[in-house]
């Protein structure tokens, strides 16, 4: 058996990849080892993880937010090993994860537009290149977060529609100081921004929403994509909830810069699941 994991903040979705060629699945808490000690991981491997095991496994690739050091892959890898300790372990950063889900065992550039925003030049294999990430403050253009900081400021700095403004009044009555606590003082803030996303979704046919994401997502091409020498010979791939709900306004930047974009999945398990079969 092999076990494919992609691990997130909030969820880790499990796939099974059994020897007669069928797949299970299972779903658990989330683990970010930047936030949640390593005994955190272990109780999920012994409650989410090991009742859905009844085979050997003898491969284990770990794909999730936070494994970028040597010293947290370590930890993980330990944790695995605890349990698994014939098994061959890989651990890899959510990046590497989209880029093998989107790509395949071809070349390209896979990108990540969710809460925040990451891409890559891929080789087939794996990373060859990487646009610095700068984060929520600095830069995660295209973001879910860009966008809500975006619309926050215009409602405050009253840039929003009149009509447009009242509607976002309604559904968030809140003051100033309250955004400000929450974005400054409070756990999650780019999560807490993102949030404002889906109000933007819904109000996709007002100019104002539609120019927004535009703009978001041409700065995204622009300072990420545009960057790698050859993006204009390689497909472009997305994942995220972001890139996926938005997927129109997306294509449409991305035709007006010459860009071509092929694969745009929500999230990367699936094509995760189709990238190890190879290894059954």
């Amino acid at each position: 058996m092999i076990i494919v994991a992609d691990s997130g903040g909030s969820k880790i979705d499990w796939r099974f990849l059994k020897t007669d060629r069928t797949i299970a699945q299972a779903n658990s808490p989330g683990f970010n080892p930047y936030y949640q000690p390593i005994d955190h991981l272990k109780k999920i491997i012994k409650e989410s993880l090991l009742p859905q095991i009844n085979e050997p496994v003898t491969k284990i690739f770990y794909y999730g937010t936070g494994v970028s050091s040597e010293k947290n892959q370590q930890l993980i890898q330990l944790a695995f090993v605890e349990h698994f300790g014939a098994a061959k372990i890989e651990i890899g950063w959510d990046l590497l994860a989209a880029a093998r889900a989107l790509c395949g065992q071809e070349a390209g550039i896979a990108c990540i537009l969710g809460t925040g925003s990451n891409s890559c030049q891929y080789d087939g294999k794996e990373i060859v290149e990487n646009v610095a990430n700068l984060g929520w403050i600095l830069a995660d253009e295209g973001s879910g977060s860009c966008l809500g900081k975006q619309i926050v400021f215009d409602y405050f700095r009253k840039n929003m529609p009149e009509t447009l403004a009242t509607q976002f009044h309604a559904r968030f009555p809140w003051t100033r100081e309250e955004v400000l606590e929450k974005v400054y003082q409070q756990e999650k803030p780019s999560a807490f921004l993102a949030s404002f996303a889906k109000f933007i979704f819904q109000h996709l046919k007002e100019p104002y929403c539609y120019k927004l994401v535009y703009k978001s997502f041409s700065d995204f091409y622009e300072n990420n994509v545009m960057k790698y020498p050859d993006y204009k010979k390689l497909k472009v791939h997305f994942t995220g909830s972001i890139a996926f709900y938005f997927s129109d306004v997306l294509r449409q930047v991305a035709n007006d810069k010459g860009i071509t974009v092929k694969n745009i999945l929500e999230g990367p398990i699936a094509g995760l699941t189709l990238y190890h079969q190879k290894d059954l």
